[in-house]
């Protein structure tokens, strides 16, 4: 490990991430830092896929931060991700451990390799109500028109969502300067897993069945009871989003089976097409065949990291 300091695992949901990373934190000596935007709630389990149990391995328990840390209903973004993430970070490097960067969360994980320094900048829910209403054509527009240090090739303008907030941070640094921080170092080691279509199709499908068996409905209606308004719940993603539908009586039980299963199969492909796109952006990823055995995948990251 003398050229890296963090070693990533990350990909879509169902590759099997946690597990992996488990087998790899025991086997070195390693803590986890998790790299999931929902996982940080605390009492949100099924509907995140928090999979807590996966964290042993015998009877030793791996050391895990940045889960169960927030109450539901709270809110959290990258910036606060990424003082948390480099405190764990710091915490663990003093300690003499590795620490291992685990999540599905592309846009945080991004954060941490990019050290992007706009994800300090508040969001401006004026201009964005304002900005919503232009189509994207018009937000380019709007964009390359304006008068600002930075260099316009450098915002992501894919979609609608981040012309918006290109142009919300060119609008704060009109009138604000953004303080420079310094962070740690990072020498990542990356690696990615990776399933067929069908096969990750399989395993959403199977690992959703198993959670709806396993109380994922009621903990739902345990969080809208302790007071966690529905419109919360639907921010938080498509697992709350649907079964709150449910229980309002918007869907039948095989709708919500049907419609949830294709919309994560959908949100799983997108987190594959934003891994492709860090890579474009020079980010190395050793991709893994996540179809092989978990001891399997831990020798191969063994070889490169030890190596």
């Amino acid at each position: 490990m003398e050229d890296h300091n963090l070693i990533v695992i990350l990909g879509a949901t169902a590759s099997g991430k946690t597990k992996l990373a488990v087998s790899v934190a025991e086997e070195l000596d390693a803590e986890i830092i998790s790299g999931d935007s929902r996982q940080i709630f605390k009492r949100m389990d099924l509907g995140t896929g928090k999979d807590l149990a996966e964290y042993k391995m015998g009877d030793k328990a791996i050391p895990h931060h940045l889960i169960d840390i927030l109450e539901p209903g709270e809110r959290y973004h990258v910036d606060a991700f990424k003082n948390d993430f480099f405190n764990a970070f710091e915490k663990i490097r003093h300690q003499g451990k590795i620490p291992i960067l685990c999540g599905g969360t592309g846009m945080y994980i991004y954060s941490i390799l990019q050290n992007q320094p706009f994800t300090a900048i508040p969001v401006n829910e004026e201009l964005r109500n304002v900005l919503e209403h232009f189509p994207k054509e018009e937000l380019v527009i709007k964009l390359q028109a304006e008068k600002t240090s930075i260099e316009i090739d450098k915002f992501d303008t894919s979609s609608k969502k981040r012309l918006v907030r290109a142009l919300e941070v060119v609008e704060y640094l009109k009138h604000n300067t953004l303080k420079h921080l310094e962070r740690p170092v990072i020498k990542p080691i990356i690696f990615g897993l990776k399933n067929q279509t069908e096969v990750t199709r399989f395993k959403i499908l199977d690992r959703l069945e198993k959670r709806f068996k396993n109380g994922m409905i009621q903990e739902v209606e345990n969080l809208l009871a302790e007071g966690v308004s529905a419109e919360t719940l639907i921010f938080y993603g498509l697992e709350y989003k649907f079964i709150v539908n449910y229980l309002h009586g918007n869907l039948s039980f095989d709708e919500l089976k049907l419609k949830l299963g294709i919309a994560i199969c959908q949100y799983a492909k997108r987190q594959n097409t934003f891994f492709r796109k860090m890579e474009k952006d020079g980010v190395i990823i050793n991709w893994l065949d996540a179809s092989i055995s978990n001891n399997l995948l831990k020798q191969e990251i063994l070889e490169k990291v030890l190596t």
